[in-house]
């Protein structure tokens, strides 16, 4: 499971841009928490508070317990928005967390024991299709990553979600179709792939370029 975060906020007083461009020339970060059954509140958090946390890597599917004056209250990060030149946060939308309630995040998967992969030994290629799976997970519960062996994976093996054994509290948010998550295929494969698809893309251009006109001889 993801590490439980801090962040420390205050009530915000005030809503409207000027408000929010005042908040952010004192090194402030407008944000709204939402959900539940309670009305949205807005607030204001330390950008630098923020930034640390957003290095961390697992922001967006950690808890963040946001300390309101004493009053801790339990959310998921749902969006970070940036300024579009300094990459630096403008405002955070919190999702308020209900005990016991099922939250939709995105959990980066990773692969273990390639060593003991005879496909990859062999010079095949691990083509990643998702990088991230979509679960439905408990909020207490939220791993950190999807770690996917592929012990015994050959050239042309496939690794679907049903392959996957997900942590407990967890399950798959796609449930209508058994989708691939990566395949092993031979380096020449993938190359002739690629080749493929660069070609598609240049017929494509050069349907797009209209003919030269032919000037018919004069009668």
């Amino acid at each position: 499971m993801s590490d439980q975060l801090t962040l420390t906020a205050e009530a915000r007083e005030r809503a409207g841009k000027g408000a929010s461009r005042a908040l952010r020339r004192e090194g402030r970060v407008p944000a709204v928490i939402y959900g539940g059954k309670e009305e949205p509140q807005t607030i204001h958090v330390e950008e630098r508070a923020l930034v640390k946390l957003l290095n961390t890597g697992h922001f967006s599917n950690s808890i963040i317990m946001i300390d309101m004056g004493g009053k801790p209250v339990q959310t998921l990060p749902k969006d970070v928005a940036f300024h579009p030149v300094t990459d630096r946060p403008t405002h955070v939308d919190f999702l308020r967390l209900a005990k016991g309630a099922k939250v939709d995040v995105a959990v980066p998967v990773t692969f273990v024991n390639e060593e003991a992969a005879p496909g990859l030994k062999k010079g095949g290629v691990l083509n990643v299709v998702r990088h991230e799976l979509e679960l439905v997970c408990e909020a207490d519960k939220i791993p950190a990553e999807i770690e996917i062996d592929v012990t015994g994976k050959e050239v042309g093996d496939s690794i679907h979600i049903s392959e996957v054994a997900l942590p407990k509290g967890s399950e798959s948010a796609i449930t209508d179709r058994d989708f691939t998550i990566a395949t092993l295929v031979a380096p020449s494969a993938l190359k002739k792939a690629e080749g493929a698809a660069a070609a598609e893309g240049e017929e494509a251009e050069a349907d797009e370029v209209p003919a030269t006109e032919q000037n018919g001889e004069d009668d």
